[in-house]
């Protein structure tokens, strides 16, 4: 009955593969690490929830049920509040917002290890209705939790420095908004879909990073490598408007 749903979380799951892998590959530094692997982690987490559908729809066992229900609700609830504020931190420059989002990451690592911890002791329930994944468990299903997760996620998104974060931090805060006005009972399932489609984004950010990065090291050396130099041509023809901002952005 809910294969389509199934097959739609695996179609959206290898779209975003794609994506994650070409972000990947736009890394220049270990600090973007963290960051430019949300969206292969979202990939993996809409693989995972498939088969939450094929349990529900009986088609898989009640064990590899519970175990991708198990996967799902730890990195939607557990790891997330504590990933990116992480994620930001590594990116951002020493200065006021660093140490505000140093806060918030704080928060996160208590707001995951206590989350975490309840996930692991008290049992989620996961039901069907009006065409969407429920996830319950008595342990995060209060404000207490709810709220700071809020403020760890979204918070530190919207705190860092760069524009292209602070959109992909404001979609996501909207969209938990709408979602939670829509359909609040299905608030984790719904949300992390948006999260992880609205995380193509950053594929766009770091294509920008790549560019002034290497712009920054054609500047620094003279002898600037031809596999660079080919990168460096093969971006200005694919996104002129990114490197026109970069270099503007840089020469002012």
């Amino acid at each position: 009955m809910y294969l389509f749903f199934a097959i739609l979380n695996f179609t959206l799951s290898g779209a975003i593969f794609v994506i994650a892998i070409l972000t990947l590959r736009k890394v220049s530094t270990p600090h973007e690490v963290v960051f430019a692997s949300l969206p292969l982690l979202f990939a993996l987490h809409q693989f995972t929830e498939g088969f939450v559908w094929l349990g529900v729809s009986h088609l898989i066992e009640s064990s590899a049920l519970a175990l991708a229900e198990g996967i799902y609700i730890f990195y939607a609830q557990g790891l997330l509040p504590f990933l990116v504020p992480l994620a930001i931190w590594l990116l951002e420059p020493s200065g006021v917002r660093k140490k505000l989002i140093s806060l918030l990451m704080i928060m996160g690592t208590l707001i995951t290890a206590y989350t975490l911890w309840g996930l692991s002791i008290e049992p989620t329930s996961v039901s069907v209705q009006n065409n969407s994944l429920v996830y319950v468990n008595p342990w995060t299903d209060n404000k207490w939790v709810g709220i700071p997760y809020i403020l760890t996620t979204c918070g530190s998104l919207i705190l860092s420095r760069g524009i292209s974060i602070q959109l992909f931090g404001w979609l996501n805060f909207f969209g938990l908004i709408a979602i939670y006005l829509l359909k609040p009972y299905s608030f984790t399932s719904l949300w992390c879909f948006y999260a992880a489609i609205a995380s193509v984004l950053l594929y766009f950010y770091f294509i920008e990073r790549r560019i002034e990065f290497l712009y920054k090291i054609k500047q620094k050396e003279d002898g600037f490598s031809k596999i660079l130099e080919n990168e460096l041509n093969i971006l200005r023809k694919r996104y002129p408007y990114l490197v026109k901002k970069v270099y503007s952005f840089l020469e002012d």
